[in-house]
């Protein structure tokens, strides 16, 4: 049985974690707020550079080498943000990952030693059935960690296909704005008049 100090201490420690998450989360949102405005300065900033040089195009040609001219520093961009956005998910993520380790070690901690309290109580021959009893919770530690290891190497599979994908959208935005941005060849003409 626990005592009303243990109780206290444990009501406590779980207190101290609620807040700690709690402050954590509210710096995760924090920093998206702070990604999201510097977001929405640039885009206004970059949106007021467009209209002037879309003001100053003369002819069709000029209209279609600025859009394609725009279209990669906007590929970048959406690819910084995502990857911020991804950053700031995963540091809030690892936080909570920390702290339901950290409670997930004290209830092992916890729950071996009521084992070996409720052991030295116990009557004589029952010592099989709590060697059993502590393999079972060793068994089931060792499977909860399998899967922690498991989850752990999907999100960093996940989080590499991310990145690759994200490498792969800016090269294909680049050789798209190269091809784009190259005049085009005018149809051969005979005697200064088209062809028909």
């Amino acid at each position: 049985m626990l005592t009303p100090e243990q109780l206290m201490a444990a009501q406590k420690a779980h207190m101290d974690t609620l807040l700690g998450l709690t402050h954590k989360a509210f710096e995760g949102v924090e920093k998206l707020v702070e990604l999201n405005m510097q977001l929405a300065r640039a885009a206004l900033s970059d949106s007021a550079d467009t209209a002037k040089a879309a003001l100053s195009v003369k002819d069709a040609q000029e209209l279609l080498a600025l859009q394609a001219e725009l279209l990669q520093p906007a590929a970048e961009k959406a690819a910084a943000y995502n990857r911020s956005l991804y950053d700031i998910a995963q540091s809030a993520n690892a936080e909570w990952i920390k702290a339901a380790e950290a409670q997930m070690a004290s209830a092992q901690k916890n729950l071996h030693a009521m084992i070996d309290t409720a052991g030295q109580g116990a009557p004589a021959g029952s010592e099989d059935a709590l060697a059993l009893v502590k393999s079972a919770v060793s068994a089931a530690n060792h499977a909860f960690e399998d899967v922690h290891k498991a989850a752990r190497q999907a999100a960093d599979i996940a989080q590499a296909h991310l990145q690759a994908m994200a490498g792969t959208t800016v090269a294909a935005t680049k050789a798209a704005t190269k091809a784009a941005v190259k005049p085009a060849t005018k149809p051969a003409t005979k005697g200064g008049r088209r062809s028909r």
